[in-house]
């Protein structure tokens, strides 16, 4: 036996954790039951929609469904995160699996968009008579789904902050739109890109309704398809980034800089090389590389300096002695 595993030998001090995140269960709970509630109520827009031959309520329904697909992706994310939270096989985490679902709800966004853009150029091409008060009800009665649903998500992301990560610490940098829970985002922006069709919808039905303006139900259709790509394109932005790991410009890279910069042995020690990427919610993950002059210097050194800000959760150092001081 290796004197290594001799029973004395504490390595607390080495050992690394590797889940970053005890996950969100306010926001499972919550993105399950918003899923129930979509369902529902997507059934009950598209059986009216074709009934009152409405195509801002019937598209109502129909973009529903796939947000109902989407947002139960969002559950199933985190269930599978939780699941598979102490899996080894996953080198930093689960937490990209909810990343990965938030990218997906982003491409199921940018397909609601093109169904509006063709549905609402079928109809203003072949217009169709509309039942405007049946349709009005029933596009009220989906805002107010909407935003019953919203209300719940928007109550989940304030608990996963209230119960969060807490760094201890003033960074001096604002961090707190990088913390956002992805997964979470995501289904919340499909329930209010929900809701502002159904706005357009009643918009639109009232409007034909009292000016005969049929043109303008269709009309709606493809300026909500324009703010619905546009809400996908940044969320797609935001979840690629975390998934090809380029976020070295954020700010907790210049805050590594800085902790290394006031080492006590600076002035012997350069920063060869840095890799941060982030492992969870408002966590990351650094590896450094160090040329020193200071034989003392030692990653458990680095590992304290960098203990002051919390939501740096793995270090991995590698430190070279100069060739003029062997």
């Amino acid at each position: 036996m290796s004197s290594m595993d001799d029973k004395r030998h504490d390595l607390s001090r080495w050992a690394h954790q590797h889940q970053y995140g005890n996950g969100n269960a306010a926001a499972e709970r919550s993105t399950r039951l918003v899923m129930w509630i979509t369902v529902a109520t997507m059934l009950v827009e598209i059986v009216a929609g074709w009934w009152f031959n409405s195509m801002a309520v019937l598209a109502d329904g129909w973009h529903m469904s796939s947000h109902a697909l989407a947002i139960g992706l969002s559950a199933f994310a985190y269930g599978a995160a939780r699941k598979y939270a102490d899996d080894p096989s996953f080198a930093f985490g689960t937490w990209k699996i909810e990343v990965l679902a938030s990218y997906t709800s982003a491409l199921f966004l940018l397909a609601v968009a093109g169904a509006m853009v063709f549905g609402s150029l079928e109809r203003l091409w072949s217009p169709q008579p509309i039942h405007y008060l049946e349709a009005m009800g029933v596009a009220i009665f989906g805002l107010v789904i909407n935003l019953v649903c919203a209300l719940i998500l928007g109550g989940a992301h304030d608990h996963g902050h209230d119960h969060g990560h807490n760094h201890g610490h003033d960074h001096g940098h604002a961090h707190h739109d990088h913390h956002h829970d992805l997964n979470l985002k995501a289904a919340y922006i499909h329930v209010v890109t929900d809701a502002l069709t159904s706005v357009l919808a009643i918009a639109a039905l009232a409007g034909g309704w009292l000016w005969g303006w049929s043109w303008l139900d269709p009309a709606t259709g493809l300026v909500g398809a324009v703010l619905v790509a546009l809400w996908a394109k940044n969320l797609i932005v935001q979840s690629g980034r975390v998934l090809l790991d380029r976020e070295m410009d954020h700010p907790v890279v210049e805050e590594i800089r800085e902790v290394i910069a006031a080492l006590p042995t600076a002035g012997h020690t350069a920063l060869t090389d840095l890799h941060v990427w982030r492992v969870g919610n408002g966590a990351y993950a650094c590896a450094i590389s160090l040329l020193t002059h200071d034989a003392t210097l030692t990653s458990l050194d680095i590992r304290r300096a960098l203990a002051i800000h919390g939501e740096i959760v793995h270090v991995t150092s590698e430190i070279h002695l100069c060739d003029e001081c062997r």
